[in-house]
């Protein structure tokens, strides 16, 4: 997209939000009533009113509460706290799993780029580090201003706005506005000179109107190497309640710069260590390497760089509004734009600075610069009439996505924490258009005196993804198109009511992916192998049956899920030949995979001031076929996919007795395989976390005053955490594929947190 239409569009936007915020500060002063918002309140969105294990849903569901969120560090993002859900699998090398480059996210065998991820209905695409359509839920919303999270293990809702979400999908949602008028305020400091800032302003209610405005700045150094992680952040918010409908805005912005830990691979932790990181700030020892002289272990050029680096800048603007538009009539719209720029950068050893001249250096910076300009809007009708609930909606989103790969020269070590600008050398530059059309049906319907619900519907994804190369490359690659389209995918499921709290339920759900746009999609290739596969690839397709039972009672609540997934057209990057013929590598569908398992959340209320929360997993993920790389056949049929634990197990136990808050928490995750061929893999491993509260209540001016402390891997527990954060291979024999990043070390913060 040029410079002009973004700035056209983000223009009718700010316009758009200006529209709708004057508006409600005039319909604020004349029209509504202390009733009316007083009724809007109770509507508020809050970590404390949702259930927990999805009751009532024809599919498997859960929850976070605000219980959820207390025994991690502020900060930390809302995915980690899902690692707490069945069927969850997270990882990142940072205590906080904030670490873009680190954090992996995935679902009975489905990962991070095959999930969905939506903010307030906004979608977030695969949230992955190179994301072209969307972005980090961490970057996406203030940590401390989660609202509500719903997780779907297998099957999303038809109205998630994802063209990824074969597996299961996430939904997000803001926290609201308070009905009160009031200032939070809170700062962490911490291990590996941690410190987290958290401001937040709510005006209150007047006639219905609502508003926070709300930062927080955090900056931790890395706690092995050298460098930081930091990011600033803005979020406003703003609700209008009239009557039965609302409307309103939201504004989110974030800044980020992170310093990056080496990859490690298994032979690089023999000879290294595990606190074995890039060389920043020794210089002369990056020069060396760069030339081939190595020094204290270090035997090739891959062992470490000088440093690494990525940098995002991210806005999110939307308006919404949910109208009542007559008895059992209802209609919800969305409005977004989304503006990214990103760069990741990398000291490399493999392009010299001023070759040939009393300059040159044998260190570059590499940077893959990423931008993305993407608006789109999302409605939905809802009628209840009888026992059935029609729900119709439509999903319109046109993304524009540049991608190009730059060298700057340099003649040492440079700060590098900005963006860069005017290359010395650009090696590609494309750009890609993904235009997305959806609409989806359903009927849910409640039947037997309610103790019988039934969902019927499907959905219609149309995503074309469109590829040109910009000029001035060195290297080009393939121009042309990919569409992903099914005119129709059911979803149908039921739940019923047993009695005595107990209820099952069933659901089946087909769905499909759309083509990747971006350095990681088919069309990242040489023209000649885009037109030798491209016509040939089909979009990857999944199919979920899943059922179970749950229970809720005074003393405890339970929920079981048992579940079978079918994985079809699994795209690979390939050898489209044999090796002796040369040709370009490309993507080719290789075969299928199959998941099998089960998951089980159960909570219990030992006291009243006593809790014992648990969740276990198992999940069997194979792949059912072998693939031909080139003229060599890989024999993954029957082996394990990759980052697929078939154990995961989580167990909190929660004391709350007056002013106190006492929580501790096990984490265990399985055996772990970085090959397709499961000849290489790292052990299963135990974490344990410990957080602790203390509401002081009121001094003086101040309405609340709070203390939490935070320990995250109490035990001090030395395991991979992140693997695949350079992709995954057929086979390692050697351990020698640096795709591995090593869990944070112990850390603990401490919170103090103010309310005015």
């Amino acid at each position: 997209m040029s410079v002009r239409k973004s700035s056209i569009r983000m223009t009718g936007l700010a316009l758009a939000l200006f529209a709708a915020l004057h508006g409600v500060a005039v319909a604020a002063d004349n029209d509504v009533a202390p009733a009316a918002a007083d009724a809007a309140a109770d509507k508020a969105k809050t970590l404390d009113s949702v259930s927990v294990i999805g009751q009532g849903e024809s599919r498997q569901v859960q929850r976070i509460t605000v219980e959820d969120v207390k025994v991690l560090p502020p900060g930390t993002s809302p995915l980690k706290v899902l690692a707490s859900k069945p069927g969850v699998h997270f990882e990142s090398s940072d205590p906080f799993g904030a670490y873009e480059w680190s954090t992996r996210f995935s679902l009975r065998g489905f990962n991070q780029s095959r999930l969905g991820f939506t903010l307030d209905g906004i979608p977030l695409g695969d949230m992955s580090y190179g994301n072209n359509n969307g972005l980090h839920i961490s970057r996406a919303l203030i940590a401390e201003n989660l609202g509500s999270a719903e997780l779907a293990e297998g099957i999303g809702s038809l109205g998630t706005a994802s063209t990824s979400d074969l597996g299961g999908a996430v939904q997000f949602f803001s926290s609201d506005p308070t009905p009160n008028y009031g200032l939070t305020f809170a700062q962490g400091i911490g291990t590996d000179s941690v410190r987290r800032t958290y401001v937040r302003l709510d005006t209150g209610n007047k006639d219905g109107f609502a508003m926070y405005l709300s930062g927080a700045y955090s900056t931790v150094d890395k706690w092995k190497g050298d460098g930081a992680q930091e990011q600033m952040q803005f979020n406003v918010k703003a609700t209008y309640d009239f009557g039965d409908s609302r409307i309103g805005a939201l504004l989110t912005t974030s800044d980020r710069d992170e310093t990056d830990y080496q990859d490690l691979s298994l032979d690089m932790l023999h000879r290294l260590g595990w606190n074995w990181d890039n060389y920043a700030p020794d210089w002369n020892r990056a020069v060396n390497a760069a030339k081939g002289v190595y020094t204290g272990g270090v035997n090739n050029p891959d062992d470490a760089y000088y440093a690494g680096r990525g940098v995002r800048k991210d806005r999110i603007a939307s308006v919404f509004g949910d109208f009542a538009l007559a008895e059992g009539l209802r209609l919800k719209a969305t409005g977004y734009y989304h503006y990214d720029r990103g760069q990741g950068h990398w000291f490399t050893p493999y392009q010299a600075s001023f070759p040939g001249t009393p300059q040159a250096t044998p260190i570059s910076i590499r940077t893959t610069e990423y931008g993305i300009d993407r608006a789109g809007a999302t409605a939905a009708l809802n009628w209840d009439i009888g026992a059935h609930h029609l729900e119709a909606g439509v999903w319109y989103e046109d993304s524009n996505h540049n991608v190009q790969r730059n060298f700057y020269y340099i003649t040492g070590p440079v700060d590098d924490r900005k963006f860069l600008k005017n290359p010395d050398l650009r090696l590609f530059y494309q750009h890609y258009e993904t235009t997305t059309y959806q609409y989806y049906i359903q009927d849910s319907m409640h039947l037997l005196d309610d103790r019988l619900a039934i969902d019927v519907g499907f959905k219609a994804p149309d995503t074309k993804v469109e590829a040109r190369n910009m000029p001035g490359t060195i290297k080009t690659y393939a121009t042309g198109d990919l569409t992903a389209k099914k005119n129709f995918l059911p979803q149908v499921g039921a739940s019923y009511k047993l009695g005595d709290g107990f209820e099952v339920f069933a659901s089946y759900a087909k769905n499909i992916a759309a083509f990747q746009a971006g350095v990681t999609g088919p069309l990242a290739t040489t023209q000649v192998a885009f037109d030798t596969f491209g016509k040939k690839l089909k979009p990857e397709q999944s199919r979920t049956i899943e059922g179970g039972l749950r229970s809720v009672t005074d003393f405890y609540e339970a929920s079981l899920a048992l579940y079978d997934v079918k994985f079809d057209n699994r795209l690979l990057v390939i050898s489209q030949c044999s090796g002796i013929v040369g040709c370009p590598s490309g993507y080719a569908n290789v075969g299928s995979a199959t998941s099998r398992g089960a998951e089980l959340a159960f909570n219990l209320k030992l006291t009243p001031e006593l809790r014992w929360n648990n969740s276990l997993s198992y999940n069997r993920s194979r792949y059912d076929d072998n693939y031909m790389d080139g003229s060599t056949l890989v024999p993954t049929k029957g082996k394990t996919v990759v980052d697929s634990p078939k154990q995961l197990f989580f167990s909190e136990l929660a004391w709350v007795h007056g002013p106190w808050d006492l929580r501790v928490s096990a984490n265990y995750t399985g055996k772990r395989y970085y090959t397709y061929t499961n000849d290489a893999s790292v052990p299963s491993y135990w974490l344990f976390n410990l957080g602790a509260g203390y509401d002081v209540g009121k001094v003086g001016v101040v309405q609340d005053l709070k203390f939490a402390l935070n320990v995250t891997n109490l035990a001090d527990k030395k395991y991979f955490g992140s693997i695949g954060t350079n992709g995954f291979i057929a086979n390692d024999p050697q351990g020698q594929f640096a795709t591995l990043q090593v869990g944070a070390p112990r850390a603990a913060m401490l919170t103090a947190t103010l309310r005015f």
